[in-house]
């Protein structure tokens, strides 16, 4: 990414304590969002009822958001960070690896057009989860794979497809998945980016994407 790209030894494999994390600050830092750019939707609600979120981070999160707001029954999304200990970080913290957050991608959807078991599907097929503080030359703690569920039915379905992908890619000489599994309100806010990142493959269509997937993909019968 950007910042990433010309600032490459800022890229850090060691997750900063909670202690030594960046001050951060009270304002955030997309004060006034504006509408999805695709979608025409708001980007933090409220959204028609019904309308559930879960919060995806695997690697950029500029290709991933790109690649929900494609899937039908997607009502909105948006990119931030989210799983570290600085409030209201910038992406340029962000990239220094000292304020433990990972690039996040925020999926508001309609239960009744997708299911949790598509967009998790989805999920681990577009990424590698077994890289760890890394997606392909992308490499950071910021970049680590993750899944934040708000409901008990996606976490349900979280664990396990993990589970079932986890063999899959086993059965294939691959290192055991190290996605971050664990509820939102325990990985702490989603504080969304600066505004040139939202949508910001809507706005750059020839911009950065990384899609460092296995190439392995999820069981039909599974899913």
């Amino acid at each position: 990414m950007i910042f990433e790209n010309l600032f490459g030894s800022s890229a850090k494999s060691t997750m900063v304590a909670p202690e030594a994390a960046l001050p951060g600050r009270e304002a955030p830092v997309l004060p006034s969002p504006r509408p999805h750019t695709v979608l025409d939707t708001s980007i933090t609600g409220p959204w028609p009822e019904g309308t559930r979120v879960l919060y995806l981070a695997m690697g950029c999160f500029w290709g991933a958001e790109e690649i929900y707001w494609q899937v039908p029954g997607v009502v909105s999304t948006a990119v931030g960070y989210m799983g570290g200990a600085t409030p209201n970080p910038t992406y340029e913290e962000v990239c220094t690896a000292r304020t433990g957050h990972t690039e996040t991608a925020l999926v508001a959807y309609d239960p009744a057009r997708v299911s949790e078991a598509e967009l998790l599907r989805i999920f681990w097929e577009r990424h590698d989860p077994t890289q760890g503080y890394r997606q392909g030359n992308d490499v950071g703690t910021q970049y680590r794979s993750a899944v934040y569920w708000t409901t008990p039915e996606q976490e349900e379905v979280a664990r396990a497809t993990a589970e079932v992908y986890g063999k899959v890619l086993d059965a294939k000489g691959y290192d055991p998945i190290t996605t971050e599994l664990r509820p939102a309100a325990e990985a702490g806010p989603f504080f969304y980016a600066e505004d040139y990142h939202q949508q910001y493959l809507d706005k750059n269509p020839h911009g950065y994407r990384c899609h460092a997937t296995t190439g392995v993909p999820f069981p039909a019968d599974a899913a």
